[in-house]
């Protein structure tokens, strides 16, 4: 099976002056989301990251890769998930996010998509689970409990509304993120 392209959306993020540009893959091993943000933080320095986050055809995920680059200050993270829900980070295990099922990244609404495929989610419903969320600019990971939800019935995963104790997202995601453009 060759890889295809399933949608790609560009999201301006309302609280660091910047722009991300993502692409969900349905691939051979499963589903892959691919991006880069571009933006500016809260002390004016410029910021680039990318993210690639792999998922079974199932939407579990098993491996998530992180660069962000700060001027001359380059850091990344790479994160391995075993099957009984031990994460690695340089071969080492991470206990505080032992049994997270999904990751979330700081700096994108995109992986709001894993939950919500994951659980398979109908319209009205939603469902509370602890991801492993990897904060920005530091590239730290710590466990974080949200309720996801899905209300529209046929929009793509990336312009579901989605519910979360950290930040409410709606079509438009605001007020944090706002959806500028998806083609598939």
């Amino acid at each position: 099976m060759a890889d295809e392209l399933k949608r790609a959306v560009v999201w301006k993020n309302l609280l660091l002056d910047g722009r991300d540009y993502c692409c969900l893959w349905h691939t051979a091993e499963g589903w892959l989301l691919k991006g880069t943000v571009v933006g500016v933080l809260k002390d004016h320095r410029p910021m680039q990251a990318s993210y690639e986050i792999y998922c079974d055809e199932n939407w579990v995920t098993h491996r998530v890769q992180v660069e962000r680059t700060i001027g001359s200050d380059v850091k990344s993270l790479a994160l391995s998930v075993e099957s009984r829900g031990t994460w690695r980070s340089s071969g080492q295990e991470l206990h505080d996010i032992h049994g997270c099922d999904d990751v979330d990244l700081a700096l994108t609404p995109a992986t709001n998509t894993l939950p919500i495929r994951r659980l398979n989610l109908q319209v009205g419903r939603s469902e509370s689970v602890i991801a492993a969320w990897v904060k920005f600019p530091e590239l730290t990971v710590q466990p974080l409990s949200h309720a996801r939800g899905r209300l529209f019935p046929h929009a793509p995963a990336s312009m579901q509304i989605e519910q979360s104790t950290k930040v409410t997202y709606t079509r438009m995601a605001a007020p944090l993120w706002r959806m500028l453009n998806s083609r598939r």
